[in-house]
């Protein structure tokens, strides 16, 4: 018998099988190693956890964000008080209050109702700027009364305004059909070059 003779055969079964003491590893796939099964469940279990919080997530911060929207909404329509500056140019047109340029400590306040819409409007102009409000809201600067306070203390009262101390008032109330806008107008002459303007203008639909 020679070398040859004596040499295992390839299915011999003293042959030891590649990963068993071989010193080899076991390629992925094979019986003895980790097809990567357990890590892909995990996966997929984690995609579909994602899918489904994602859009709960985001579900309930639109429903806290409208909430508090709302809220926030009905808290500005019970709010009384003057915003300090100018009304919008669609409000100023609507109410024809032409609040003139440069004029100063301008205020705001409007109020809604299914019977009549009303803004109220305070601001300090020149004497020059008093004239051209007037004219261009169509009032006479004749028929501005003296001692004459037009707006009501209850309208006053929901802006704050505290009118008829001091000595130089004037006022008029400028009636006009329907559906233009009615104006009461108080003026503050105790500084003659910078007259204070009160207005409430009421739109009846």
């Amino acid at each position: 018998m020679n070398a040859a003779d004596r040499r295992p055969a390839q299915g011999d079964k003293g042959a030891t099988p590649p990963g068993r003491g071989s010193g080899v590893p076991a390629r992925p796939g094979t019986p003895g190693g980790d097809d990567g099964r357990p890590r892909r469940r995990w996966l997929r279990a984690l995609v579909i956890f994602l899918l489904i919080a994602i859009p709960a997530g985001y579900g309930v911060i639109s429903a806290i964000q409208s909430r508090e929207g709302g809220e926030n909404k009905e808290e500005r329509a019970s709010a009384t008080g003057l915003t300090e500056g100018w009304p919008s140019r669609v409000q100023r047109r609507i109410y024809d209050v032409p609040i003139p340029p440069y004029s100063a400590d301008v205020a705001f306040y409007e109020t809604n109702s299914w019977d009549e819409s009303s803004l109220y409007v305070q601001f300090i102009t020149s004497r020059e700027g008093l004239h051209r409000f007037l004219v261009r809201a169509g009032v006479r600067p004749s028929a501005l009364e003296r001692g004459e306070v037009t707006i009501s203390a209850k309208e006053a009262k929901k802006v704050g305004w505290q009118l008829g101390s001091g000595k130089h008032w004037s006022g008029t109330v400028f009636q006009q059909k329907d559906p233009q806008p009615r104006l009461e107008i108080t003026v503050n002459r105790d500084n003659p070059r910078h007259p204070k303007v009160y207005v409430v203008s009421t739109v009846t639909p």
